[in-house]
């Protein structure tokens, strides 16, 4: 593991970082620690869900996008729009206004990803209904979730929907339709994400996720909103641009996902701490009758993202308003589109101990007694989130038993009382 290299989009401010153990308590991979008062992520364990991002009071956490001068390198460039960026502008609840504010700063042209979603939804219902998919079968569209399962929940790797996220989907639709609209090559045809999440980031750049990516960059909705925000207001001419639909538009959204599956047991979970909480009740067997589960990594969805610019309660009540004006499905992906995936996400066996089992049972037998000694308050003070972690970094080489300040103010009062006891 220590050879294997790792993009990541979320990032560390090391200026801005006052070594708080906000990040360290929230991190549901246990992938900081702070050292030499500064925060540590853990590149290995790092899944990208931004929930450092979202609690750093300090912003010292960020996720790595792209800027819009990016957008010079292509002839010709697509605004790839996630469902979530509708409910963005208070000035605007009507999709053209918005979509042709983005063919003002740049874009040639915009693909609604909740096209890509409709169609997602569309080839999911065909599986459930020849039932081909392990039950309970979980979406495949938040890649912080398939990476929180590959990381933690291994064995349920089986359980992901072998589909492409509706952003690959949309892509690679938009590129088809842009070269035989402009005949350019396809190379020429830039096409860019406007993202809620630093996870969809990793996903086009993280070559162990997506083997060839379709996007071509992305950009977070909060760089494109401060962008825009001024010019909703006064455009004069309101282009139809829009061919999405309710079902693909309310992805966006916690619940929309699942309901767009029309399945009659499904269950749709949102945050991530919420999501581990489902995966380890599904482990245990205890969702035995549940056909599908949406997961998403951020609270109430997409619209709850880390690089989103409205409060997601808003955003949400404002998508479900512009959602009423719309057909239930609309546009269409091309048939020559792949639907399924490349393969499944790969095991990453980081919270191994050792890849002998022999010597990985002594570690944890270690472990046990480190923990047995530890004073189980979990406090973070010694820079890693819990007393397990620490004894668990302490088997590992990372840390010491002095790294505990209860251990440490012990020790330091036994040397007294003996140095005393001498005098």
């Amino acid at each position: 593991m220590a050879n294997e290299k790792y993009w990541h989009s979320v990032m560390l401010e090391r200026d801005l970082c006052k070594g708080c153990t906000n990040c360290l308590k929230q991190c549901p991979t246990y992938a900081i620690r702070i050292q030499q008062g500064k925060a540590k992520i853990l590149k290995e364990r790092c899944i990208d869900c931004g929930e450092c991002i979202r609690v750093c009071p300090y912003h010292a956490k960020k996720a790595a996008t792209d800027k819009f001068d990016m957008l010079d390198k292509f002839k010709y460039k697509i605004a790839l729009v996630a469902p979530a960026f509708l409910g963005q502008f208070t000035k605007a609840e009507d999709c053209n206004t918005i979509l042709t504010a983005l063919t003002d700063i740049g874009f040639d042209s915009v693909f609604e990803v909740a096209v890509g979603a409709q169609e997602i939804s569309r080839k999911t219902r065909e599986l459930l209904k020849e039932n081909k998919l392990q039950k309970p079968a979980i979406s495949s569209a938040c890649p912080a979730v398939c990476k929180l399962i590959a990381v933690r929940f291994p064995d349920l790797i089986q359980n992901i929907i072998p589909l492409k996220s509706p952003m690959e989907v949309s892509a690679e639709a938009a590129r088809i339709e842009a070269v035989n609209k402009t005949g350019l090559k396809p190379e020429k045809i830039g096409i860019f994400f406007i993202s809620p999440c630093a996870a969809k980031a990793t996903a086009v750049k993280d070559e162990r996720i997506v083997k060839k990516s379709n996007v071509d960059g992305v950009i977070s909705i909060k760089d494109t909103y401060l962008k825009l925000a001024q010019k909703i207001s006064i455009i004069n001419e309101v282009k139809d641009i829009s061919h999405a639909g309710r079902v693909g538009t309310l992805w966006a959204t916690s619940g929309g996902e699942a309901q767009a599956t029309e399945a009659p047991r499904c269950v749709a979970v949102d945050g991530i701490h919420n999501v581990i909480k489902l995966l380890e009740d599904i482990e245990d067997g205890k969702l035995p009758n549940t056909d599908y589960v949406e997961a998403l990594a951020c609270p109430g969805g997409c619209v709850g993202g880390p690089l989103t610019a409205e409060n997601s309660f808003v955003a949400r009540a404002r998508i479900e308003r512009i959602c009423k004006k719309m057909p239930d499905e609309s546009g269409n992906v091309d048939n020559s589109v792949e639907r399924m995936w490349d393969g499944p996400p790969a095991y990453s066996p980081v919270m191994k101990l050792n890849e002998d089992i022999n010597i990985a049972m002594q570690m944890a037998i270690r472990i046990e007694e480190i923990v047995d000694e530890l004073p189980g308050l979990d406090c973070g003070s010694c820079g890693s989130p819990s007393c397990r972690t620490l004894a668990e970094d302490i088997v590992r080489g990372y840390a010491s038993e002095d790294d505990c300040i209860f251990k440490l103010r012990e020790k330091y009062s036994r040397l007294m009382r003996e140095n005393n006891s001498e005098n």
